[in-house]
This record gives structure tokens, C-alpha cells and sequence, in this order.
């Protein structure tokens, strides 16, 4: 029997540790080739010197399962790097049919005192990062559909949070870089739709080195499931990358332990009309205030997902 991925191959980018690493041994456990893209700074702040060693690794790793795998050891932020990466997995596989955006670096700091290098390198390697590979990723498949003169095989699966749905208080520019992959994913899914390609985007929740600080609290239990595991996470980007997956583009979902959660685009909560021309400020006074002093004060779809994982 054949596998999902027989005969695809993907990149990923990040994969030298914790979700990347998961979820590029998923893809490959699937059947498919993978890049296995890591600059490999230590630090989770992208400080230290770059090491092949992540990548390196992991692509060992897949060998010795029996899947097919290479490194990858540049710089995703970096707009010619990000290039080079693509034209590796079609030089190495003949073609790229997935492309997963994991990378990314933390520099956490409240609005008031961040500086603009905290702000600047954040928002370079998550946002900027999944669009120079998407740039690419998008041109190698809209050439071969022209070339075909029919629709490709092509999925994109990027790497938003919750920290942009239910906003971070000491992440403003993660929060930030987070908000503005899901405008570029929904934006990407509709640009490629007649080209075969569909584009999604996960929050996953689990416990790396980049969420370490988020679930301090909660500790990996001794025994059964952990729900905060990112192996838990990688089927879904699996799923996501898949011929089954090909109906389903332009979504964001949370995942984590056993849960999946589809989230719904803004949708109008309320809608007031003025009884004049245009608004006053006192009609406005008379109408929103009541509204908002009505509504419960912080309560998010993520708050209560964290506060039932915590008494869980």
C-alpha cells in the first residue's frame, strides 16, 4: 500500500529541533523527500553561531528510518538564501510539492521598552522568513502549471500562534509577525487557487524551547499522553500536506494533544446604524459603551483553552 506522500517532496524549514524536527520526520514517515532546513543558532533569541549540526542530524535521522532526506543549513530571513533552498529540493528531487514555515526566533519584551533591532529581527525571520520561501515555493509552481497548462501539486502549511489570536502582552512583535503570516497565507491561497496550490496556516501549542517560559507551569507528566508534545502537532501538517487535504486552503487552525480547532475568519459581533447623517460622539458614547461594559472583560478562545490545560 502506497503512503499519503509517495513521490512528494517538501521542505521545512526550522526542523532541527523541537516542531520542524517533528514535523519533517512526520512528512517523511508519510513517504515524502525532505529538506531539512535549520540555521542552527543555539540561542532561541537567534544569538550564537550558525551550526549545520540540527539539520544535519535530523536528515540522518529520516536516512536511518529508511526515508530520503538532505540539509539544509541557510537563512530563510535572507532573500537569496530562501531562493537557494527552493532550487535545492527541485535540483534534489526533481520538483517541490510542500512547503512548511516553521522558522523563527523569540525577543521578548513589552511595547514600552522593546528596541527596534527586538522588533526588526523578529518580524525578519517569522514574516519575512515565510515569504521569501513562499516567493519562491509560488514561482517554481506557477511556471510548471504554464508549462503544463494545467493545475500542480502544491501545499503550503505555515506556522502562526495564539499569541495573535488572544494577543501577548510581552510579544508585540511576535504577536505582530504572527498576525501578519495569516494575512499572507490567506492572501497566498487565494493567488495560487488556479495554479493547484493550497495554502494553510497552524497555531500549534506545545512545548519547545521557544514556548519554555508559556507552560514553565506545566510539567511533562511521567506517564501517558502529553498533550504539550509536539509530535502531537505534526499530523495535522501531514494531513494538511496530502492529496486528501486538497479541498481545504485559506484556513487557519489551532492545534495540540488531541484537538484540533478550526477557527472562523472576523465575523461582524454586532452592527449599529446612526440615526442621522453620520455618527455623534455622545450617539457613539450611548451605543458602544453599554456594549463593551456588557461583554466580559479578556475572555478568549486561547485564555480558556491555557487555563483548562493548566487545571487539566
Amino acid at each position: 500500500m502506497s503512503l499519503p506522500l509517495e513521490g512528494l517532496s517538501a521542505i521545512v524549514t526550522g526542523a532541527g529541533r523541537g516542531l520542524g524536527r517533528a514535523e519533517a520526520l512526520e512528512l517523511a514517515r508519510l513517504g515524502a523527500a525532505v529538506v531539512v532546513n535549520d540555521f542552527g543558532q543555539p540561542g532561541r533569541d537567534g544569538s550564537g553561531a550558525a551550526s549545520a549540526g540540527p539539520a544535519e542530524q535530523v536528515a540522518e535521522e529520516i536516512r536511518t528510518a529508511g526515508g530520503t532526506a538532505v540539509p539544509h543549513t541557510g537563512d530563510v530571513a535572507d532573500f537569496r538564501q530562501a531562493g537557494e533552498l527552493v532550487r535545492l529540493a527541485v535540483e534534489e528531487f526533481g520538483k517541490l510539492d510542500i512547503l512548511v514555515n516553521n522558522a523563527g526566533i523569540l525577543r521578548d519584551r513589552m511595547v514600552f521598552s522593546m528596541t527596534e533591532d527586538e522588533w526588526d529581527s523578529v518580524i525578519r525571520v517569522h514574516l519575512k522568513g515565510h515569504f521569501n520561501t513562499t516567493r519562491f515555493a509560488a514561482a517554481h509552481w506557477r511556471e510548471r502549471s504554464k508549462a503544463a497548462g494545467a493545475a500542480v501539486y502544491g501545499r503550503i502549511v505555515n506556522t502562526s500562534s495564539e499569541a495573535f489570536v488572544a494577543g501577548s502582552a510581552g510579544q508585540p512583535n511576535y504577536a505582530a509577525a504572527k498576525g501578519g503570516i495569516v494575512g499572507l497565507t490567506t492572501s497566498t491561497a487565494l493567488a495560487l487557487a488556479k495554479y493547484g496550490v493550497t495554502a494553510n496556516v497552524i497555531c500549534p501549542r506545545a512545548r519547545t524551547r521557544m514556548t519554555e517560559d508559556v507552560f514553565a507551569g506545566l510539567r511533562e507528566p511521567g506517564e501517558g499522553l502529553d498533550p504539550l508534545a509536539p509530535a502531537h502537532v505534526a499530523p495535522l501538517v501531514g494531513y494538511l500536506a496530502s492529496p486528501a487535504a486538497a479541498g481545504i486552503s485559506g484556513q487557519l487552525l489551532v492545534v495540540h494533544g488531541g484537538m484540533v480547532a478550526v477557527l472562523e475568519r472576523p465575523r461582524v459581533a454586532a452592527k449599529f446604524d446612526s440615526k442621522q447623517e453620520t455618527f455623534s460622539y455622545d450617539e457613539l458614547d450611548a451605543l458602544l459603551t453599554p456594549h463593551y461594559a456588557a461583554r466580559p472583560r479578556g475572555e478568549t478562545f486561547a485564555a480558556a483553552e491555557v487555563l483548562a490545560l493548566r487545571r487539566g
